[in-house]
């Protein structure tokens, strides 16, 4: 790797390890050159499925754009940023695992809805709101009784 400072040819890995939960490389370098010291992230590039909008067309899928939509749902709410990058992660991993080249928004905002309700669920009514497009006040207290018809089940 180039020297971010001198722009010397080859650098030299002085440390490595393990960093987030075991799917990035932490890497320590040193230029002989000019001695200056950096860390570098190496991580597997991973293809994720296309995401079939409701309308038909379709979309490369943007980790940021999720990061988004679940920061906006979790506004003001009592959940931490590792809670949601881990929640992230899951999403990710059900994504790679499916195995698909494409994958319906339904599908994702299923995940979505799971994890929001397990997180927080003023939260996963805020989204489901937008989600399925309540219409009337009806529809919120609709889906918060199917909520609390479920939290008496468990």
């Amino acid at each position: 790797m180039h020297c971010p400072f001198c722009r010397f040819a080859d650098t030299k890995v002085i440390d490595s390890r393990l960093s987030h939960e075991g799917d990035q490389v932490r890497r320590r370098r040193e230029c002989p050159e000019c001695n200056e010291r950096f860390t570098t992230f190496e991580q597997a590039e991973l293809t994720y499925p296309r995401i079939i909008k409701r309308d038909g067309s379709r979309q490369t899928y943007s980790e940021d754009k999720l990061r988004r939509g679940l920061l906006r749902a979790l506004e003001k709410r009592p959940v931490s940023m590792n809670q949601i990058d881990s929640a992230i992660g899951r999403i990710n991993q059900q994504l790679r695992a499916c195995g698909e080249r494409e994958l319906s928004a339904e599908i994702l905002g299923e995940w979505v809805k799971e994890e929001l309700l397990a997180l927080d669920e003023v939260a996963y009514v805020r989204f489901a709101s937008v989600y399925h497009s309540f219409q009337d006040l009806e529809a919120f207290r609709k889906e918060i009784q199917r909520l609390r018809n479920n939290n008496k089940r468990s």
